[in-house]
């Protein structure tokens, strides 16, 4: 591949000089690249799609994990590769840290030497009073959680129409394997091989000793309604940035989207190595 495009998280310390180090190595050798301008906001679209060129092969984040999940949401239907460099601290999406060998993960893409990951991503609809109000997709997760006092919450859960069981927790995620370990993780949720597909129910902070994670397959389709009983507002937040308010009797309904993120890995070792790694060297 030659044609790049770099998504810069300009909170990111030393964010200016790698990307020029990346800019000027890639044009050296033939490569075209152009970079993205302005600040990164919660909430709101950091690249629009309109913003990458015609001929595009290759997404480059700096950043971390959530710089790269942003461009993964915003580019989402492209269908462009997307590859990751740390900027930040623990990393699980991003290949390299800025001590990494740059020029080694700029010559693998330009000499096409890496493997393409699809990693499935999930669609949340939030409904208020019965109306349809937000739907957004996720990579990592969808998660239900309080607004303002530390209260404890309920939740009932539905899967494919049946009801399973009402949680009394902090809060409820639907995680993907990619998400198991972000938040899911911090949950007490499981650890989950990142290109497979599942959909990973778990209760944050459950208020019972029985509460536990539940893995679902791919198909299944999950409602997670606010009793009745609870008092104030609650959040569903995806993937740590799209946040909508909801109300007592609201609820959200999480599946596996049609769309996919493709991660380029380079890496030769296997998840279980990288994870170890990660684990025991953070």
């Amino acid at each position: 591949m030659k044609n790049f495009y770099i998504v810069v998280n300009e909170e990111k310390d030393g964010h200016k000089a790698v990307r020029q180090a990346i800019e000027e190595y890639l044009e050296s050798r033939g490569g075209i690249c152009r970079a993205s301008s302005g600040k990164f906001h919660k909430g709101s679209r950091y690249t629009a799609i309109s913003d990458i060129p015609d001929g595009t092969e290759c997404v480059i984040t700096l950043g971390g994990d959530g710089t790269l999940i942003r461009a993964a949401r915003d580019l989402a239907g492209r269908g462009l590769p997307i590859i990751g460099m740390n900027l930040g601290g623990l990393g699980y999406l991003t290949q390299i840290s800025r001590e990494g060998d740059i020029r080694e993960l700029l010559d693998a893409l330009l000499l096409n030497r890496y493997q393409v990951e699809e990693r499935m991503m999930l669609k949340g609809r939030a409904y208020h009073r019965g109306e349809l109000v937000t739907e957004d997709i996720a990579l990592n997760d969808i998660v239900m959680t309080r607004e303002g006092d530390l209260r404890i919450l309920k939740f009932k859960i539905y899967v494919d129409g049946q009801f399973l069981y009402e949680y009394s927790a902090d809060g409820m995620l639907v995680a993907t394997p990619t998400g198991s370990t972000a938040y899911n993780l911090s949950a007490g949720g499981p650890i989950a091989q990142p290109d497979g597909k599942l959909l990973i129910l778990t209760p944050v902070c459950p208020h019972t000793l029985t509460s536990r994670t539940i893995v679902l397959g791919p198909e299944s389709r999950i409602r997670i309604e606010i009793s009745a009983e609870n008092q104030g507002k609650q959040n569903a937040v995806f993937d740590g940035d799209t946040r909508v308010l909801l109300e007592p009797g609201d609820y959200i309904e999480v599946e596996r989207a049609q769309t996919v993120t493709r991660v380029i890995k380079l890496d030769s070792r296997s998840f279980l190595d990288i994870l170890k790694h990660k684990m025991y060297n953070a």
